[in-house]
């Protein structure tokens, strides 16, 4: 039977990101999957136009419905807007025993558009952190959650640290907005860290990526990979997305998902 992953997470009307970039992903790795959608934005390669997030309830309703018939083998979180939503999600997950729960910190789109009410940044770091089996904060996101300034590989690790201490089993800091012709990702399981690098790829089709990078891990999760190796292939698999991708759209475009799966 084909694993299933689930994403909870926002609508990207673009197709770049969101739930639609984690459903490509799922799909070219050869996982099924399913949705719980927390928001619907209007935006494209240049940026997002609007933003309309839905009620927690019906956000705990569509994981409910789903985990109520499929047995999905690992879950993320992408967009999730506000507290509220934070909230009802971290109940989801304790109720519907999501053990395998990736934690995509979303605060802000790659256009510089808020994606998380400041105020849920609090919920995030007490309420959902704790229910996370891995969290996949790029360098931003793990300043704000951890209160450290990042600049090196070094506060890299005393950000993992501390993000660790708030309760997340696993912690893996994305290094993306380091210098340098390495790109690296630090992945800290409480005692040790794991570091994975890919060479740099210059190219302006970088929307989605975080997302990508999280579903990934997630499908292979799913597929029964240990965290480390899970890490290992989705980096692998972004970075030849990255490599692949075309150019759509006049800003900032998607990466390839199917890069794998060349249409004729």
């Amino acid at each position: 039977m084909m694993p299933i992953a689930m994403t909870i997470a926002g609508s990207d009307s673009g197709g770049g990101a969101g739930i639609q970039a984690d459903l490509k992903t799922f799909s070219a790795l050869g996982v099924f999957g399913t949705s719980a959608i927390t928001a619907i934005t209007a935006q494209n390669t240049l940026g997002v136009d609007a933003v309309e997030i839905l009620s927690p309830e019906i956000v705990a309703a569509q994981i409910k419905s789903v985990m109520s018939d499929l047995p999905v083998a690992a879950a993320k979180t992408g967009m999730l807007g506000n507290a509220a939503i934070i909230s009802a999600v971290t109940r989801s997950a304790k109720e519907h025993n999501l053990k395998r729960l990736v934690v995509d910190t979303v605060m802000v789109s790659k256009s510089g558009h808020r994606l998380l009410a400041p105020e849920a940044e609090a919920a995030m770091r007490s309420v959902l952190l704790p229910v996370a089996y891995v969290i996949t904060p790029n360098i931003p996101e793990a300043e704000v959650l951890a209160g450290i300034k990042i600049a090196s590989r070094d506060d890299m690790k005393a950000a993992a640290r501390t993000l660790h201490a708030l309760g997340a089993a696993n912690v893996l800091i994305k290094g993306g907005h380091l210098t340098g012709a390495e790109s690296p990702d630090l992945l800290f399981d409480g005692q040790s860290f794991h570091e994975f690098t890919a060479p740099r790829v210059q190219t302006n089709s970088t929307h989605g990526t975080g997302c990508t990078l999280s579903a990934a891990i997630t499908a292979y999760l799913a597929l029964g990979e240990n965290l480390i190796e899970a890490c290992r292939k989705a980096k692998q698999y972004l970075t030849e997305a990255l490599r692949h991708a075309e150019p759509i759209g006049h800003g900032h475009g998607p990466v390839n998902h199917f890069w794998a799966h060349p249409t004729p």
